[in-house]
């Protein structure tokens, strides 16, 4: 039986490692069948490991989401709520923007009406974040980690064809927390043309 664990995870760990690289290559439409090609395993194999495309994505990116809760959590007593809320949100976007098939990770399954798992425990990190960040008047009251992480998502996915995706991203989110922000505000200001140059 231990030898027998012991060659799953073996197989598990090669499974993901070849997932990643057709991941990067083709993002979220990275195949099964070509996994299981390049693997030499049967599909069927294949499939007890991930069950269907949205399974792999989040295997392939459960690193770097853990990665991110993390660095949501060192944040949560910075000094600054905007800043540290900006920190984070930016450090999301650059994830997103640079690992092809990231954002549709994040995305719910329309057909299963399946929310996330990826999505589910970014927002549950930021959350404490956002509420700070409301706290403190630098972002409009009712905004949520759910709707910054729907925007952040929709910006992943429509910048990814973009010649320069990471900063087409970044640009793209300061517009959005600009958006969010009560007028006034330190966002509201530093967004503006006139705070630009300050």
């Amino acid at each position: 039986m231990p030898a027998q664990r012991a060659d799953a995870r073996r197989n598990h760990a090669r499974l993901l490692a070849i997932a990643e690289a057709e991941v990067a290559a083709h993002g979220a439409e990275a195949s099964l069948e070509q996994i299981a090609r390049r693997a030499g395993l049967g599909s069927a194999t294949v499939r007890r490991h991930f069950p269907g495309r949205r399974a792999l994505l989040e295997a392939v990116f459960r690193e770097r989401i853990e990665a991110l809760c993390l660095r949501a959590g060192e944040l949560t007593d910075a000094a600054d709520a905007r800043s540290a809320l900006l920190t984070w949100l930016g450090a999301v976007i650059a994830h997103a923007a640079s690992a092809r098939g990231m954002a549709a990770a994040l995305t719910p399954d329309a057909v299963a009406a399946q929310e996330s798992e990826c999505a589910a425990k970014l927002t549950e990190a930021g959350e404490p974040l956002v509420r700070r960040a409301v706290r403190d008047g630098a972002v409009a009251s009712g905004v949520t980690a759910a709707d910054l992480l729907t925007l952040i998502t929709g910006i992943a996915l429509a910048t990814e064809h973009h010649a320069d995706r990471a900063a087409e991203a970044d640009r793209l989110l300061r517009l959005t927390m600009a958006g969010i922000s009560p007028p006034g505000s330190a966002i509201d200001r530093a967004s503006s043309p006139a705070g630009a140059h300050r």
